[in-house]
């Protein structure tokens, strides 16, 4: 493809395309109504809508514009960051709400957002133990008092061999 000057933004703008065109299309599952009055589907439709916009605009950038000799080539994709971030989040899932299947109680939102920090952290090149703890601690704090104090959401802070 001699068109494509730059591959990255070329494909980068074809995930967010097809990405927002699915938001977009799945949002029409749900009462859209209107700027005024928005229904559930609103939102979806209308983030949906711009991720596309974005989307073929990287494109087009990524067809037009003028990159180095080797046209800007895509590297080798990176399977360590993908692995521990989507796995980071799954087992974030697992441990505030429990798996009931295997008998795992729920260990709460603490103990989900420090494994969920330090697995995560495990993607990047460095690992420094002490300072992933510390964030793990702002975390939970910071997210102890949006959610439980501020929204009053009802979820388990703690594991539930602690709460009883």
């Amino acid at each position: 493809m001699k068109f494509i000057k730059s591959q990255k933004d070329f494909y980068s703008g074809v995930m967010f395309t097809a990405v927002g065109l699915t938001f977009a299309i799945g949002a029409n599952n749900y009462t859209i109504g209107t700027s005024a009055r928005m229904g559930p589907g609103y939102f979806p439709l209308m983030l949906g809508i711009v991720l596309a916009l974005l989307g073929m605009g990287v494109i087009f950038q990524g067809v037009t514009s003028k990159t180095a000799e080797d046209g800007d080539k895509l590297g080798s994709f990176s399977w360590r960051p993908l692995v521990f971030i989507i796995g980071a989040n799954i087992l974030f899932g697992i441990l505030i709400g429990g798996l009931p299947s295997i008998g795992l109680p729920p260990m709460g939102m603490v103990a989900a957002i420090y494994a969920l920090t330090i697995v995560s952290s495990l993607a990047g090149d460095t690992f420094k133990l002490k300072e992933v703890l510390i964030l793990s601690t702002i975390l939970s704090i910071g997210s102890y008092l949006a959610f439980i104090k501020l929204l009053a959401l009802q979820f388990p802070v703690w594991p539930t061999f602690i709460t009883g």
